[in-house]
């Protein structure tokens, strides 16, 4: 069964029936125990869309990843209410976007850490697809003057309408890197044009892993240049990057960030501001609430596991296991893209234990499900963790600390990091994990504490080093997750960067992280990146030296929350994250520079932001104690409830009170200063109004939406992890994932058999095309020639038909084909031969639009032809359809679509909710009426009994 609306159905409602009956157990509980602690769960709808979400995300990883991400890459119309554009981005903006990367890497990292320059700018299609969406209300067509000489299509005509509106969201949806589209989150990009009167920019960027890093940040690197810096042809004006937000959730939250790390690093203008929501910034799962918050969230209790496919996993059956002992001294050096063991030319220290071919395949090993079996069996002598470190450090001539280094454990490691690195003796489990310290730095043998993936973190250093032989996430190799552009979080500094409004849920697995990242963002000197990642990265270490003015920050953490909680719109933690990030948007685009370098809160700007509501708004909230404090008897009248509720669109009220609250804090000293600049208790407003030199806002959102002060940064635990500790996988959170990996493995053991057989014949398939498209008048330019020193002179097809579907694109560098000395992840398309969408885009490269590096495009043999008019999977006059984790699925049922049942659900509960709103604000206003006619009375009489006297 693959993922669709019926298989989505099917599973989906039995955890609707369950949910309902559980939820009015637990609700019945709660009231005879007198449990008065409000959850987010109390409310059915978010119980009941909650337990949807997870039920849904989990059906996914019992099918394939093609089948997810046919499914969720389904084109569905727009509401009728919304003005779309789709538009293609073109190979241009990409080749610009590929030389900036390729300037960042530099030729050594290119092809040590990435594997080449060439695979990842390998695409099916003509460019990026694409959406701009406003709402049509918003638009004002006689204000817009059209060029009568032109001739306007009917996206370019929408396209000069959106002009007029120059706030702009660059909005990169999540998805864990490897499904979701532009059609899975189209209805919230859609509220956040209509709360900022703005237009936004959607971009659906190729998915892992058929394109695995750093194909992502490539695309939507492309995508910024693209509208700062849009082509001559381009129906829109360039948009100045101060007009510019920067959002995205999960994996789009965490795309944001890293791309404005590169264009801070390039000196590249950076957007005026970026929102993060649950950003996932630590692929190597190293902070403890991915373990401790499993059942709150909506993420799959053992991660993003799938059926086998020819396309993933790339090991469906593993020789000797996923997880065995580690067979070296030393570790791969970075960079070991494409397998896990180095090669013999590697080498480079006569210690190292190179495996041979036999020992690489060896049965030998435990399947790895039992712990204690792994951490002891080896057929060869592996140091312990505990006793690398005195060898390697004895053969450099330093002695090790009697003292086992436990004097040097409670210095200042903001002071001096390497003082306080895990390098010597073991001391005890303080519940951070074991600590190993040494006085002296040995920055050589950094590998054995801070080990980099593939090796893991050994709870007990006196056991042999584990390691994976699996690559664990879609999204990059496992010898690439501590890659600071992979995870953001090991970035030598995340200062020098635009404003940023931070968003998480208390109850998501990412929460530990997002705070940490947030902190380190606002504090780059408190919370340094860990040696190891200095050591390896040069951009790294210049960036820690070069990049210390703090980021100012914006953090909120919202209780009872999973993770994104702007999916679920209608509750009130929702509306409030709408409105708040709507303001933030509004707020750093609508002034200037200066002002925001000194305030870039909303909430701080003076006078207070004049929040006003849409006249359409889609739903008017004010529950009852926001009547009472914030309105007066006489406001009530008999027509009047109504028309406060047409007014107070979503999340104005409890904004405006919210900004108070965040007032008190800045009073109260509860925000984050800049030094030297402390703002009294009386909030001493600058020559603007505002109140300025705040750095960091910090606070938790509680379920009605209402802001408090976070707790004290000591008593967050996950600010207490070492920078030492971050980045790096450890053995719990190994074996969590390999306790989920190999049921699936029992599961669809025999799917995995059959998975290899099939991957063999397309291997088979693909290499006769490639001998049928020589003999056919396949020509290649000679590498040795470049394309720089090449002719530029007109090429035909070698076909008679003429058609600019077939063409030799000058601006599409490279082909499958021009890969001979690259190295690309083994799950990248370009470089794979063993799928059907591996095959799609081999074709489409030789016979429709090939690479400049092609000479000529074969003749098609009337066999093809005719072959390829019974395959159902192909065409024999127009280009196969690309992969489906890059170009969109049209449906037939459109209307019926998954996509579009959930977007009706989410519309009924925000209907309900909405009415329950009015119901009890109605209430609210007829009992505040009843008082002020009975407070009138009683006046009135006091009056007349006083003129009688």
């Amino acid at each position: 069964m693959t993922v669709s609306t019926f298989s989505a159905a099917t599973h989906i409602t039995p955890t609707v029936i369950k949910t309902f009956y559980t939820h009015g157990r637990r609700k019945a509980r709660k009231l005879k125990d007198g449990d008065e602690k409000e959850e987010a769960t109390d409310d059915i709808l978010f119980d009941e869309a909650f337990h949807i979400v997870k039920s849904f995300i989990l059906l996914g990883t019992k099918n394939t990843v093609e089948s997810l991400q046919a499914f969720t890459n389904t084109h569905v119309p727009a509401l009728p209410w919304a003005a779309v554009a789709p538009v293609c981005i073109p190979l241009h903006s990409c080749n610009q976007a590929a030389d900036l990367l390729i300037q960042w890497f530099g030729p050594e990292d290119l092809k040590l850490v990435v594997g080449g320059e060439k695979w990842w700018q390998v695409r099916g299609l003509d460019g990026i697809d694409a959406e701009w969406i406003a709402k049509k209300s918003h638009l004002r067509p006689e204000s817009v003057h059209f060029d009568a000489a032109k001739k306007y299509s009917e996206t370019e005509k929408v396209i000069t309408m959106m002009e007029q509106l120059e706030t702009t969201m660059l909005y990169i949806h999540g998805g864990g890197y490897f499904w979701g589209s532009i059609n899975t989150h189209r209805y919230q990009i859609i509220r956040y044009a209509r709360k900022i009167r703005g237009r936004a920019f959607a971009v659906n960027y190729r998915k892992a892993p058929q394109y695995p890093w750093p194909c992502p940040l490539h695309d939507i690197l492309a995508a910024y240049l693209y509208l700062i810096q849009p082509p001559p042809d381009a129906p829109h004006k360039p948009v100045p990057p101060s007009k510019i937000v920067f959002a995205g959730d999960s994996a789009g939250g965490a795309l944001c960030l890293t791309m404005l790390t590169v264009l801070r690093d390039l000196g590249q203008p950076l957007p005026s501001g970026a929102v993060l929501i649950s950003p996932w910034v630590d692929l190597t799962h190293s902070f403890p609430s991915i373990h401790t918050n499993t059942a709150t969230d909506i993420i799959p209790p053992h991660g993003f596991l799938s059926k086998p496919s020819v396309l993933w996993p790339m090991e469906p059956i593993m020789e000797g296991g996923r997880v065995a002992p580690t067979r070296l001294n030393t570790l791969p050096k970075p960079g070991q893209a494409d397998t896990l063991w180095p090669d013999k030319h590697a080498a480079t220290k006569p210690s190292q234990v190179l495996p041979t071919d036999a020992e690489r395949h060896d049965n030998s090993a435990p399947a790895g499900s039992k712990q204690e079996a792994l951490r002891s069996a080896t057929s060869v002598h592996v140091e312990s963790q505990e006793e690398a470190l005195p060898l390697e450090r004895s053969r450099d001539g330093v002695v090790d600390d009697p003292a086992g280094g436990e004097q040097s454990q409670d210095r200042d490691q903001n002071k001096n990091t390497s003082s306080t690195m895990r390098v010597g003796g073991v001391t005890k489990d303080s519940g951070r994990g074991p600590t190993l310290v040494s006085t002296i730095p040995d920055l050589d043998n950094i590998d054995f504490w801070e080990p980099r993936p593939p090796k893991v973190l050994m709870k007990h250093p006196g056991g042999t080093p584990l390691e994976l032989r699996s690559q664990i996430q879609h999204y990059a190799t496992t010898e690439q997750l501590s890659h600071p552009l992979v995870s953001p979080i090991l970035q030598g500094s995340l200062g020098n960067l635009c404003p940023l409004y931070i968003l998480a849920g208390d109850g998501e697995v990412l929460r530990d992280e997002i705070i940490y990242m947030a902190h380190k963002a606002a504090n780059p000197a408190e919370y340094p990146a860990r040696e190891g990642i200095i050591r390896d990265g040069w951009r790294q270490k210049e960036n820690a030296h070069k990049f210390t003015t703090p980021t100012k920050v914006h953090l909120q953490v919202y209780d009872g929350m999973c993770h994104v909680l702007t999916v679920f719109t209608f509750t009130d933690s929702a509306e409030y994250a709408y409105r708040s990030i709507a303001e933030f948007v509004k707020h750093v685009t609508q002034h200037s520079a200066e002002h925001l370098d000194r305030n870039p809160f909303p909430e701080l700007h003076r006078p207070s932001t004049e929040v006003k509501p849409n006249v359409d708004s889609e739903k008017a909230l004010m529950t009852k104690d926001k009547v009472i404090e914030k309105s007066k008897p006489s406001q009530f009248s008999p027509t009047a409830p109504g028309h406060l509720l047409e007014s107070a669109e979503s999340g104005i009220p409890i904004y405006v009170e919210n900004e108070e609250n965040t007032t008190q804090e800045v009073e109260l000293g509860e925000v984050k200063q800049m030094p030297g600049h402390e703002v009294p208790s009386h909030a001493k407003n600058d020559c603007s109004g505002d109140i300025s030199n705040i750095l960091m806002i910090r606070e938790r959102v509680d379920v009605h939406g209402r802001v408090r002060p976070m707790e004290p940064k000591e008593d967050i635990s996950a600010l207490r992890l070492r920078p030492s500790e971050i980045g790096i996988i450890k053995e719990d959170t190994l074996f969590k994932w390999l306790e989920g990996q190999e049921e699936w493995d029992r599961r669809f053991k025999y799917c995995a058999t059959k998975v290899i057989k099939k991957r063999k014949s397309y291997e088979a398939k693909a290499d006769s095309m490639i001998k049928s498209a020589r003999k056919q008048g396949l020509l290649l330019v000679r590498e040795s020639d470049g394309l720089a020193d090449r002719p530029t002179v007109e090429r035909s097809s070698s076909t008679t038909v003429v058609s600019p579907k077939k063409a030799i694109q000058e601006d599409r560098r490279w082909g499958p084909l021009d890969l001979a000395n690259e190295r690309p992840p083994p799950t990248a398309i370009a470089g794979r031969r063993d799928t059907p969408e591996a095959i799609a885009l081999l074709k489409k490269s030789i016979y429709h639009t090939a690479p400049a590096t092609h000479s000529t495009i074969p003749r098609v043999k009337p066999m093809d032809v005719i072959r390829a008019a019974f395959d159902p999977s192909d065409d024999p006059f127009r280009p196969p359809r690309q992969s489906v984790s890059e170009q969109q699925v049209h449906s037939g049922l459109r209307c019926m679509h998954g996509l579009r049942l959930w977007q009706s659900i989410v519309s009924y509960f925000m209907r309900k909710s909405s009415a329950k709103a009015m119901d009890e604000t109605r209430d609210v206003g007829n009992a505040v009426m009843k008082a002020g006619d009975k407070a009138a009375s009683t006046v009135k009489s006091d009056t007349v009994e006083k003129s009688k006297v």
